[in-house]
């Protein structure tokens, strides 16, 4: 029997989420929430761009939780911690894409999350956007090795197409480059890499001394034109973060990123290719990369086309723990906690 799922949000992601769903016999598409008055009433299936589905989005959430699905797939960037006590709360499990790994840094909120999860006999995960499965990937090369001495996934990507203000602006993209407080709206825009390394260390075995995050910035010497907004010369259009996890003075565990727009940054960072490399140092020590292209029928006649890559691979690691999560007891779980998902549902019958 095919799990019935509500998709929250049909933005980037959760467009591809929809489709996604569409195609694969193990899920349901029974509910869909609408963020905005215009997509209120608007069959799910035309708001991500393929054939009507015979769901309506609607932005009554009792309505939504009245069909008593067995899963919520988040997809906002932000996540709410008002809507995921009150989704949970129902009963209703919850796979989300949002910035959310294991909510270590949400103090209360989290609290009140895994009380929801308690009162609702629910559960909840969290892929991530960046990071989530990139450490997925690392914890399993991990296995392989009889000593590991140090985890390393570093992401690298020029975001010049990325046109996505809401989401850059918070980490500091498009601010002078001497705003007091830059570091600190790095690390707290970045702050959900801080919960992937915890993430990482429970899946050692380890336990952490600390995790601290260190950042820096380049601005660009010309302004960065992009269709929703502009950053103008002299603010920042490279943004670099780096998340420790150390035991004594030792870093065990480090997931890094750099960002940039643009082709004028000073100082210049050179980007040759976008995705992450991954290191496991140890015995044996085990490097790999993880690079995205199109396959060959992938019909694409602009860079935003290209795009779609980006929100698809954001939008499956969510749906492929989909059976997981319904499975699983009640609580806040992690990749460690699950177990391996497997992509079922996604081979195309030729």
């Amino acid at each position: 029997m095919a799990i019935r799922v509500v998709q929250w949000t049909t933005g980037n992601v959760g467009r591809e989420s929809v489709k996604a769903i569409a195609a694969n016999p193990n899920l349901e598409l029974v509910g869909c929430y609408a963020w905005s008055d215009a997509k209120v009433g608007v069959d799910a299936g035309e708001l991500a761009g393929i054939d009507p589905l015979g769901v309506v989005a609607t932005d009554d959430v009792d309505q939504l939780l009245g069909l008593k699905p067995d899963c919520v797939v988040y997809n906002p960037m932000w996540p709410s911690t008002d809507e995921l006590v009150r989704i949970l709360g129902a009963g209703v499990d919850v796979v989300t894409t949002a910035a959310f790994i294991n909510g270590r840094r949400l103090g209360a909120d989290r609290d009140r999350l895994a009380e929801a999860c308690e009162r609702g006999g629910s559960t909840l995960m969290g892929t991530g956007i960046s990071p989530g499965f990139a450490e997925l990937v690392a914890i399993t090369v991990a296995g392989i090795c009889s000593r590991v001495d140090r985890v390393t996934v570093a992401e690298h990507a020029d975001t010049t197409f990325y046109d996505s203000p809401d989401t850059e602006r918070p980490v500091g993209f498009g601010q002078p480059i001497d705003t007091p407080g830059l570091e600190d709206m790095a690390r707290e825009g970045t702050a959900v890499f801080g919960e992937a390394v915890a993430m990482v260390a429970d899946a050692l075995g380890v336990e952490l001394d600390e995790i601290v995050c260190e950042a820096e910035f380049a601005r660009t010497t010309e302004d960065v034109v992009m269709a929703s907004w502009t950053i103008p010369a002299g603010c920042v259009a490279g943004v670099a973060a780096s998340w420790q996890g150390r035991v004594g003075d030792r870093t065990l565990v480090e997931l890094s990123v750099r960002w940039k727009k643009g082709s004028t940054l000073d100082p210049d960072w050179v980007i040759e290719r976008d995705g992450w490399d991954i290191e496991v140092q140890g015995l044996p020590t085990v490097t790999t990369t993880l690079d995205f292209l199109p396959p060959p029928d992938f019909e694409a006649e602009t860079i935003e086309d290209f795009m779609v890559i980006g929100h698809i691979i954001t939008a499956l690691p969510a749906l492929n723990a989909v059976p997981a999560v319904v499975a699983a007891p009640a609580g806040i779980v992690s990749y460690p906690d699950l177990g391996f998902p497997m992509p079922r549902g996604w081979v195309v019958p030729r």
